[in-house]
């Protein structure tokens, strides 16, 4: 009798038994922030705060491309800086041009003023900007690789009441944002003009050639190449060892004194408090004479981090291949200010919120609704809606969780009649409004005009 040939066992699923591959979560690069729905009131805020600074003090907006050629901040910022040397987003792109996400937006500005011909307009040129900024920088509270600065640029106009105006608008901005007086101070220097600072950059080289000890190798590199720069940094990490460091004030020559104590007598004439910092010097190629910046304390009244900076910067159109012109600045990190309201807990103005939901219940219902929808919002009428539910049980309770007043009910029998049910949410009493008048009828009753 013949063997019974066995069955080979069927060949294990490979469905089933290998294993499953698991997707890569996407989350965000480094340094860089999603600007959540939580957060919108503090960015419209801002916004608010800005625009009206720019028009009350004439300034108009101006936008310019996110990508520039690296070479704009190279002669303008400085090389030997660090945002050109290690921060810049920089690369070759397909067709062999050196470009790079802007990291700052004065030198863009002045480019802009220079290549559209904005020196031949009746001068000053007023100009303001809120735009996203980016620097490959150690991320940090209220310092992103990806940030946002808002600024105040003007171009054709000298003078130390320029620079006192400038440095008006940027503290009137904090206190318009709801910061108190003492709860941000101004501080200022000068840096004098070019032949001063020759003078005084030899006194500091020397300065700290005998302090060499303290320096790291990083700093000694910042020594010999910019010792203004090695200042700026030292002052805030080791201010303790060259609190002794000669002042730049003591070196300015006369026209420089005189711009100086001009720019301070018209902040006295102001009553904008400010603070002499003789060791604020600012880390960008670009500044001469005033230089100044804009702390915030802590609730302990303590000085943080600077949430904006400026200065004159008179010589960057030239750099840039234009005519010689005046200008003076600011700039403010948005995501530091906000910090700074956060921190003093400044409470904004309410949003205001609709009153209204409307509700529909059917296919008819679905599209009156609709209808009514848009004709609150050409009027003016603020209204929440969820056109995606059927459940009436649905949306009622969704305009329970939103506080809304009154709630309006559209259905077939109202699409027929040519009426809406409104229910007052707070006693349950219904009453219906023919469609014709529901949205003056509910004027009425939020009374609003």
């Amino acid at each position: 009798m013949p063997r019974k040939r066995k069955t080979p066992a069927p060949a294990a699923d490979a469905a089933t038994t290998a294993p499953k591959r698991t997707r890569k979560r996407a989350q965000l690069l480094k340094g860089f922030k999603d600007v959540l729905p939580k957060d919108e009131q503090y960015w419209d805020h801002v916004n608010r705060v800005i625009g009206k600074a720019a028009s009350q003090y004439g300034y108009g907006k101006i936008q310019t491309p996110v990508l520039e050629d690296a070479g704009l901040f190279v002669r303008t910022v400085g090389k030997g800086t660090d945002i050109v040397s290690k921060e810049m987003f920089r690369f070759i792109d397909q067709g062999g041009d050196d470009i790079c996400l802007r990291p700052e937006e004065t030198a863009p500005v002045v480019r802009a003023y220079i290549e559209h011909g904005m020196q031949n307009l009746p001068q000053p040129v007023k100009l303001y900007y809120h735009l996203p900024m980016f620097r490959r920088e150690n991320p940090q509270a209220g310092r992103l690789r990806g940030f946002y600065q808002f600024g105040f640029e003007i171009l054709g106009a000298g003078g130390p009441v320029v620079d006192a105006q400038m440095i008006l608008i940027a503290h009137n901005i904090c206190l318009d944002a709801g910061l108190k007086p003492g709860e941000v101070t101004v501080q200022i220097n000068s840096i004098g003009n070019e032949t001063s600072r020759e003078e005084y950059i030899k006194e500091l080289t020397n300065y700290f050639r005998s302090k060499r000890k303290y320096l790291t190798a990083e700093e000694k590199k910042r020594l010999t190449k910019n010792p203004l720069r090695l200042l700026d940094a030292l002052m805030t990490s080791k201010r303790e060892y060259f609190e002794d460091a000669p002042q730049i004030l003591d070196w300015l020559d006369e026209e420089s004194k005189n711009h100086f104590m001009g720019v301070l007598e018209v902040l006295d004439a102001l009553e904008v408090p400010y603070v002499l910092n003789p060791f604020l010097v600012r880390g960008l190629d670009y500044y001469s004479h005033t230089v100044f910046e804009i702390w915030p304390t802590d609730k302990e009244g303590k000085s943080q981090s600077a949430i904006g900076s400026g200065g004159r910067y008179d010589g960057l159109a030239e750099i840039l291949g234009g005519q010689e012109t005046p200008a003076c600045g600011f700039a403010f990190g948005t995501e530091r200010l906000i910090l700074a309201l956060k921190e003093h807990e400044v409470k904004l103005k309410a949003k205001k919120m609709p009153e209204i939901f409307l509700a529909q219940i059917g296919q008819q219902g679905k599209v009156q609704a609709m209808k009514l929808f848009e004709k609150f919002r050409k009027e003016g009428v603020g209204a929440y809606e969820n056109f995606s539910k059927d459940s009436l049980k649905a949306q009622l309770d969704q305009a329970n969780k939103l506080g809304v007043k009154y709630t309006l009910i559209v259905g077939q029998k109202e699409v027929l009649d040519g009426t809406v049910l409104v229910r007052d949410m707070e006693s349950g009493v219904q009453e219906i409004i023919n469609s014709d008048k529901v949205t003056s009828e509910m004027r009425k009753k939020l009374g609003s005009k």
